[in-house]
């Protein structure tokens, strides 16, 4: 299952990069919305997308709305990591920043129905 990454964050992409792959899933990573929005378009789409919802150029609000709009992506779940859970829309889980790697993993394991 592969597993898409956005955040602006490089250390933060990095650690859950590492963390995700020795679980066993294949992981991109994003720096940015538009970047995400390109990886997307530009193959099939990830099994899940973690997502900030605080990046430059393209908003992770207007990631999620997008995604929802485009019939290829509508259907892909989403996580939303965020230190600003207020402003998250409602639907997809919301893990606060610093992220419990734990919580993460059993997450990522409950959308991808446990199999890497």
């Amino acid at each position: 299952m592969r597993v898409l990454i956005v955040d602006d964050e490089q250390n933060i992409r990095e650690t859950l990069e590492e963390f995700l792959q020795d679980e066993g899933y294949e992981v991109k990573t994003a720096s940015n919305g538009a970047d995400a929005l390109s990886l997307m378009a530009g193959e099939e789409p990830p099994g899940l997308v973690i997502l900030d919802m605080m990046l430059p150029l393209v908003s992770g609000q207007e990631v999620y709305e997008r995604m929802q709009a485009d019939p290829r992506l509508c259907g892909v779940p989403v996580i939303i990591s965020t230190s600003a859970a207020a402003g998250a829309p409602n639907g997809p889980l919301v893990l606060q920043k610093p992220v419990n790697l734990d919580r993460l993993l059993a997450a990522v394991k409950n959308h991808c129905a446990g199999a890497p």
